[in-house]
């Protein structure tokens, strides 16, 4: 009897042990398993320590919570201009509802990968070659857009999808490798020429400021001769008006004062003509020694009647 109820306490022993192995479970972080009863969802738990009823609950499907990222393969797209290209990418989502992804879909990685290759051949084939290699910023939102909502019934949120690289032929990147070479040289050009005009501006703008410099300098210096020309006939005019003066009240020197003043600019000038290298002068030294001594007589009278008023 002894021997007959140890063997029973250990065997309930044994049993209880099996039954909390059975119903404790442990959910690391960073996943969530469903629990299914009698083959049909009831719950989720989340990360952490779980009882759940042995031999009627059980563990359904181990979600993985965390970002995942799947690779997209290569694959050819003709594009809306008839080009062959060849497109891979990368996609990335997150779970968020476990129970829609593990019930709502069959093999979702596979699932969101196909769906993702058929969209890129439809977003990438509506556009021409030249949009697909200088708008990948488009193509990557509207990917983005189509697919995170069609999986959204899922459970999954795409977080991003990128184009990583699009190559065109062979012959057809020969093409635009020219095609950017005259894109160049036609631009060089251009800004050589650019160069060159705003040169001639510059230069012509230069000539035009000398001219206007120069112009303002003959005129001032035109003003300046005018002016002395004009004072020059002042005191020209007054010294004829003195000199008539003079006449007029009989004296004679201001008349020898008056011939000798041109007498002697005449020769003055016949003796600076760049024309004559020999000048000969048949004048009579007398005439102008006594013109010269009239213009001494003269100025002697002047100062003695400057003298005899300053005395006064």
């Amino acid at each position: 009897m002894v021997e007959i109820s140890t063997i029973f306490i250990f065997a309930f022993v044994s049993l209880g042990i099996i039954l909390i192995l059975l119903g404790v479970k442990t959910v690391t972080q960073g996943y969530e398993f469903t629990v299914e009863r009698f083959g049909k969802y009831t719950k989720t738990l989340p990360p952490g320590l779980h009882i759940i009823t042995p031999f009627i609950d059980k563990i359904g499907a181990k979600m993985n919570m965390m970002e995942t990222v799947t690779e997209v393969p290569s694959q050819e797209v003709i594009t809306k201009d008839n080009a062959m290209i060849q497109v891979d990418g990368i996609v990335f989502f997150q779970v968020l509802d476990a129970a829609k992804a593990a019930y709502e879909v069959n093999r979702l990685s596979r699932a969101i990968l196909n769906l993702t290759m058929t969209n890129i051949r439809t977003v990438m084939g509506s556009m021409d070659l030249d949009e697909l290699l200088s708008k990948r910023d488009v193509i990557n939102a509207r990917l983005l857009h189509v697919v995170d909502e069609a999986t959204a019934p899922w459970g999954v949120k795409v977080t991003r999808i990128e184009i990583k690289d699009i190559t065109p032929p062979k012959d057809l990147a020969d093409a635009m490798a020219r095609q950017m070479k005259a894109e160049r040289d036609k631009r060089a050009t251009i800004l050589t020429a650019e160069g060159d005009k705003q040169s001639e501006i510059l230069r012509a703008d230069g000539e035009k400021r000398a001219v206007i410099l120069d112009a303002e300098g003959r005129r001032e210096a035109a003003f300046r001769d005018a002016e002395a020309r004009e004072r020059q006939a002042e005191a020209e005019a007054k010294a004829t008006n003195m000199v008539s003066q003079a006449i007029a009240s009989g004296d004679i020197q201001a008349i020898n004062y008056f011939v000798a003043t041109k007498y002697i600019d005449a020769i003055k000038d016949i003796a600076t003509s760049p024309n004559q290298k020999v000048l000969l002068m048949p004048l009579e030294a007398s005439s102008v020694i006594g013109s010269l001594a009239g213009i001494g007589e003269l100025a002697k009278a002047a100062f003695g009647k400057d003298k005899a008023g300053g005395q006064a």
